[in-house]
């Protein structure tokens, strides 16, 4: 069956099931909404494609400029996300039009995309016969800092040799960067974790892989990820990841991978400087873990001829430091939890 057939009626209205609709979460992205969906109005035409934007609220304008949008375009839906949250808006969008779709691709407002990103993941998903096609990241910058933080996630430094961060050849995987998934799979899991602001997506892929579902990642297309531009917001949203990850970790009784544990050490030696008072010896650990990161940093400059590569070694620090404060923050909170009740 090509991309643009439909396959069947829907059994509650009579409707033809189409292949796939695009779901866009998004808050307050006025600065690129609008350049998104003419991107993404090219394949939606070609494949037959509904383009639903979820919106948690913004007050920027958002809401306007898509609904400007959809006037003039069918293909085009708002839908107001009261949630918030992203793993919200996904199950939102399943449940008012999933009965028209076989299966969805979840965009990113603040990604960047290749012109045949769905072509690619659709006809990646009929080849591999996957219930999820998820894809690796390629990260960009701007201003100094989001450059030396894009060279930071790209290193093994920001992300631990984490494939969907890498790339890779085409395989089976536990987990990715979401991008394609069957609606029945979705459904049979009960979608995204609303529980979860962060980390949703490892969290699903934990469900849908214990339920048997296959998760394929591609080697055929990819996404560009522009990072947080200051350290407040760098450090804020690694500090939900380790969170988002703790969580995930509690509900399945999971193990932490190898490249996970490492930076879980870090918070506990930061603070530990603080005994500094009672021997010196307690800063050598923080000291080494800078010095590691600083020395990569420096050799990444050398080796790629990158003058950023310094700067990234200070973005490691704080993605290290926020993500491993808030995994521990988060197993605190359990505890006190376990003890109230």
């Amino acid at each position: 069956m090509s991309a643009g057939q439909t396959s069947k009626q829907s059994a509650t209205n009579g409707l033809p099931v189409m292949p796939c609709m695009v779901v866009i979460p998004c808050l307050n992205e006025a600065k690129h909404i609008e350049a998104l969906i003419d991107q993404l109005s090219p394949p939606a035409e070609r494949l037959d494609m509904k383009i639903v934007v979820a919106d948690g609220g913004s007050t920027d304008g958002t809401q306007e400029i898509v609904e400007t949008i959809a006037a003039a375009n069918p293909r085009v839906a708002l839908l107001h996300n009261p949630k918030k949250i992203q793993s919200a808006a996904i199950n939102l969008a399943i449940e008012e039009f999933g009965d028209q779709f076989q299966s969805f691709i979840r965009i990113d407002a603040h990604g960047d995309y290749p012109e045949n990103y769905c072509d690619r993941l659709m006809e990646d998903a009929e080849a591999t016969g996957a219930d999820s096609v998820v894809v690796s990241m390629a990260t960009e910058g701007v201003g100094a800092f989001q450059k030396a933080t894009a060279m930071a996630q790209n290193s093994r430094l920001g992300n631990g040799g984490s494939p969907h961060r890498h790339g890779a050849k085409g395989h089976w995987t536990d987990h990715g960067h979401h991008a394609f998934m069957r609606i029945p799979a979705f459904r049979s899991v009960g979608g995204y974790d609303e529980g979860f602001s962060h980390n949703e997506d490892a969290e699903l892929d934990y469900r849908l892989r214990a339920a048997g579902h296959r998760i394929w990642m591609t080697d055929k297309t990819f996404m560009v990820y522009y990072p947080r531009g200051s350290v407040p917001a760098l450090f804020r949203q690694y500090l939900g990841y380790g969170r988002g990850r703790a969580r995930n970790i509690l509900k399945h009784r999971a193990v932490p991978k190898v490249r996970q544990m490492i930076p879980l050490m870090v918070f506990p030696v930061v603070a530990g400087m603080s005994l500094a008072f009672l021997h010196l010896a307690a800063l050598i650990p923080a000291g080494l873990w800078a010095a590691a990161c600083l020395g990569y940093g420096a050799w990444m400059a050398v080796s790629q001829r990158n003058p950023y590569g310094p700067l990234a070694g200070f973005s490691a620090m704080v993605m290290h430091l926020a993500w491993s404060a808030g995994f521990w923050l988060q197993i605190l909170d359990f505890r006190k939890r376990e003890a109230a009740a």
